[in-house]
């Protein structure tokens, strides 16, 4: 009886089992803020669901910049919403596992004629299962400690996303408008060959040549109003924006390019401490390792019940006495459910492996991009830009001692607008790979220098037509 109170006394204390706060959301919401400087909000009741729309009404209110950009969408994003519930449900499993099993009431009746022959009553409870409790919290512990981490990087990953997001939609407003430069330029040049031609002091050759020209600044500048209106409609969709908050106001200019790089030493140690990718996998291995030590401790008997009885036979008085229940082994030793443990434990400690592995060529390959894309930018920046302003400058004086004529000047000011938007693409391209580098040391990224590659280089030495 003694072994009974201590057993029934566990299961009253692990019945106390309770919900916290914030759900498991303080966490994620430190993290984030920490990596990213923004700070995610869960929408649980009506009231917070007015606050955070308060929030990024105010946010909207002013030309959004990218840290702005990031906040909204860790406010508004509703699949990040969807995904704050993977926390309450795995929370939900650790308060179930922290809470014993039922008690079980048995009652058997039988009568011969109309005289009552056998009376047994008896209650029971589940013995190993309340005996495993603290094994079964510790293994839902980790399992919420994973899906916490998981949920995390979900979090960062949306920051990321809309951050690369908001210098894409800047860089393609502003190659939006070069493109009209050249467009005009373009027309400009065709209006002119035209009347010179009518007068007959142009040749059929240059004229054709110079309508050409109009005809492709027109579609490449139909192209770039559709990318910018693409890309603006991505930022509003990482946001979880509609309606009225389309019109909300971006920048014109992309910000300039630092003064340095950034250092690469030792990237890939912080990468180990920091992703959350790892950190889930990590989570992933001790919780199947957990689960295998509980599979093998119940291999042979996995149910032993136990519990208080008392029978009675006719009119004689009730007998007291106890009830135990062990299931015996017969058919199932438990080898398949051992073996299926181990294999899931080798499955989950070589897919960590597998994240540290890819962690580390991500962040190599991210800062390598990262590097490059620095160099050409500041090359446009440096080299191409300024030579390009020189030549202008040279065209013009000739144009001026009428030693060039309007048409040559007009070619060069569209070369010149091509060096400056081919300048923006790098520009952009760069401010990406620095996103891109911050996630990958966070978490998983996409990566890649496909941008830097297509980037288009300006002609310096034709007359563009």
């Amino acid at each position: 009886m003694r072994a009974i109170a201590i057993v029934v006394s566990t299961m009253v204390l692990s019945g106390c089992a309770t919900f916290s706060e914030d759900g498991g959301f303080g966490l994620v919401q430190r993290t984030v803020k920490e990596r990213t400087g923004q700070e995610p909000r869960w929408a649980r009741t009506d009231e917070d669901a007015g606050a955070i729309r308060a929030r990024t009404r105010e946010i909207l209110g002013r030309p959004l910049g990218p840290d702005d950009a990031v906040q909204v969408a860790l406010l508004n994003n509703p699949g990040l919403q969807a995904s704050y519930a993977d926390l309450g449900i795995s929370e939900a499993d650790l308060v179930q596992a922290g809470r014993g099993p039922n008690l079980r009431l048995h009652w058997l009746r039988t009568k011969v004629g109309n005289d009552v022959a056998k009376v047994e009553e008896s209650f029971s409870f589940d013995l190993l299962g309340t005996l495993l409790i603290p094994m079964r919290q510790k293994m839902e512990k980790r399992r919420f400690e994973r899906v916490q981490a998981e949920v995390t990087a979900e979090v960062i990953r949306v920051a990321a996303e809309t951050r690369k997001a908001w210098i894409q939609a800047v860089a393609a407003a502003e190659g939006e408008r070069y493109m009209t430069q050249v467009k005009d330029a373009a027309d400009a040049g065709a209006e002119l060959a035209r009347r010179m031609a009518s007068a007959g002091n142009w040749p059929k050759l240059n004229f054709m040549r110079e309508q050409a020209f109009y005809a492709d600044a027109t579609a490449q500048l139909a192209r770039a109003r559709h990318a910018a209106q693409a890309d603006r409609e991505r930022l509003a969709r990482l946001m979880g924006l509609w309606g009225a908050d389309l019109a909300f106001r971006l920048p014109e200019r992309l910000p300039e390019l630092p003064a340095a790089p950034r250092d690469g030493t030792e990237l890939e140690a912080r990468a180990m401490e920091q992703r959350l990718d790892i950190r889930a996998a990590r989570r992933e291995a001790e919780w199947v390792a957990e689960s295998l030590g509980l599979t093998k401790a119940t291999r042979f008997v996995n149910a032993i019940e136990l519990g208080r009885a008392r029978t009675k036979e006719g009119d004689d008085p009730f007998a007291y006495g106890y009830v135990v229940g062990v299931e015996i082994p017969i058919f199932d030793w438990g080898g398949a459910r051992v073996a299926r443990a181990e294999a899931t434990y080798m499955q989950a400690a070589h897919r960590l492996a597998e994240a540290a592995i890819n962690a580390r060529s991500e962040v190599r390959n991210a800062y390598t991009a990262y590097r490059t894309g620095y160099e050409l930018a500041r090359h446009y920046r440096d080299e191409i830009v300024p030579l390009r302003k020189r030549i202008s400058e040279e065209v013009l004086l000739r144009y001026n001692g009428m030693l060039a004529s309007a048409f040559e000047l007009l070619a060069d000011s569209r070369e010149q607008v091509g060096a400056v938007n081919a300048y923006l693409g790098s520009l952009r391209d760069f401010w990406i790979a620095d996103a891109e580098l911050q996630e990958s040391l966070s978490g998983r990224t996409g990566g890649g220098m496909a941008r830097v590659a297509d980037t288009p280089a300006p002609n310096l030495g034709g007359r563009g037509h």
